[in-house]
């Protein structure tokens, strides 16, 4: 099973859903808290993003949109986290993100909360353009979102 699938270059390539519903999986599947804020961004696509994702905290670098991004991200301990997450202040979303099992991959579901609670979102990273094209969504997925500004995590932050 491919988890957080990462090509050798530093690509993320990934695909995001809506969903018509949720798994019947999702009170088995692995959940926690994300909270994420944007010291950074571009209307180019450039950003940097502060994560806090249960005691792991991560810088990330991405550039590009759609479905293959750059991206390069280091490891924060939890004093430098809390030293630059103020940088991110009007810039900040909060969703509890579930890891579902599918096949040969992991679907992540974003069930995002504060002022976007409702929106659920489900994106699956691949190894390669191949297996990404040749993705074929179960039947809980909805329509595909993939690089619309409007549920980037980017623009949601920044709303």
């Amino acid at each position: 099973m491919q988890k957080n699938a990462r090509a050798a270059n530093n690509r993320e390539i990934e695909r995001k859903f809506l969903l018509r519903r949720l798994p019947d999986k999702l009170n088995r599947a692995r959940c926690y808290i994300i909270e994420q804020g944007y010291l950074a961004s571009e209307p180019a696509g450039r950003q940097v993003r502060l994560r806090k994702k249960g005691n792991a905290a991560t810088l990330t670098f991405k550039v590009g949109r759609g479905r293959h991004r750059e991206e390069r991200e280091i490891k924060l301990s939890p004093k430098q986290f809390d030293a630059l997450w103020p940088g991110t202040t009007g810039r900040r979303l909060r969703k509890v993100r579930c890891e579902i099992p599918w096949k040969n991959l992991v679907v992540e579901i974003d069930i995002y909360q504060g002022r976007h609670a409702g929106l659920v979102v489900a994106e699956v990273e691949f190894a390669d353009r191949v297996s990404c094209r040749k993705f074929k969504p179960p039947s809980w997925f909805g329509r595909e979102v993939t690089g619309e500004k409007r549920y980037s995590n980017v623009r949601l932050a920044n709303e």
